[in-house]
């Protein structure tokens, strides 16, 4: 038997159950559910949106539950075809990547279930909005800031490497090429010293690429992870080969271990989207569209470049945008 022929008759026991009102109540509950698709809540970013859309839908009195991916586009399609049997009020969701997006949306329009996208993007599919941070000028300035220490130290003409998320995803190349831009304008003119991308998006993975890098780039001076838990990793490898003090790492997002990171220079920038922020915006676009209204299609956060220099002046403010209260 189907699933939704399973669902409807199920609905219609509950609706004829002697406890009655009990079970029109639950019957009527999924009605009230908002789900967040999201890649993985491994990643504190990930966590950290959820918390923002969680406080926003809740406080309008809707239901609530993040739907883990664990980095799989099936999976995702999975949770979201699950959502969809059981009749939530509305979607939001990260995608696993921009290619996999419309096969979700496709699923939702198809349901009437209006969809909110919480970053990564979309190739193409029909959405209420589009909640993102300007990815290429958070890189952008975290480029600036790395190239500018580069030359302090007299290292702009040595070598960068990156270790990326997937460039499948828009945002992923919009970080991409905004880094190599702002280490041009900041003055480096040394070459790129090669591009990983992340696949588990661990620290471990990360360990392991950036191990690769210094071995096969004696002369690597700086390193930019586009994410944040996997930073941790790159610093263990460069601890790990005698390397401190003689390369320069650059991050993007933030977790708590970044700000004694950054305040002790181990980190010298990083781009740090908002996400406890983003998921606010995500939440509220999704109610507006339940309420009949029309939200701006796009919505834009702004990123903020933290670097050694100024975390104790940002730090009051990044603590509930950035790390939702965790630190």
């Amino acid at each position: 038997m189907e699933r939704r022929t399973v669902l409807k008759l199920s609905i219609g026991a509950l609706l004829g159950a002697s406890t009655g009102l009990g079970g029109l109540q639950a019957a009527m509950a999924a009605g009230k559910d908002i789900v967040y698709l999201t890649p993985g809540l491994d990643l504190p970013f990930w966590r950290y949106l959820a918390k923002g859309v969680e406080a926003t839908v809740k406080a309008q009195g809707y239901n609530f539950q993040a739907l883990d991916s664990h980095n799989s586009a099936q999976t995702q399609l999975q949770n979201a075809q699950d959502a969809i049997a059981r009749g939530v009020a509305g979607i939001v969701i990260s995608p696993t990547d921009s290619s996999t997006a419309p096969s979700v949306l496709a699923l939702a329009k198809r349901a009437k279930i209006p969809a909110v996208i919480a970053d990564i993007g979309t190739n193409s599919g029909e959405y209420s909005s589009f909640i993102i941070s300007d990815n290429y000028k958070g890189a952008h300035d975290v480029g600036v800031a790395l190239a500018q220490s580069l030359k302090k130290k007299g290292w702009q003409d040595g070598s960068v490497g990156i270790i990326a998320i997937s460039q499948a995803r828009k945002n992923g190349q919009a970080r991409t090429k905004g880094f190599l831009d702002g280490l041009k304008e900041g003055g480096f003119t040394g070459k790129q010293a090669g591009m990983q991308q992340m696949q588990s998006y661990t620290a471990d993975e990360t360990f392991k690429f950036t191990q690769d890098m210094l071995t096969a780039n004696p002369g690597m001076r700086g390193l930019f992870i586009q994410t944040d838990q996997p930073a941790i990793g790159a610093l263990r490898a460069v601890k790990a080969a005698r390397r401190d003090g003689e390369l320069l790492v650059a991050a993007f997002d933030g977790i708590p271990d970044f700000v004694d990171l950054l305040k002790s220079g181990q980190l010298v920038v990083s781009g740090m989207q908002q996400p406890y922020l983003m998921g606010v915006r995500s939440g509220e676009a999704i109610l507006a569209t339940l309420a009949g209204k029309s939200p701006e299609k796009e919505i834009t956060v702004p990123i903020v470049a933290i670097t050694s220099d100024n975390i104790e002046k940002e730090l009051p403010t990044i603590r509930k945008t950035v790390f939702a209260d965790e630190v």
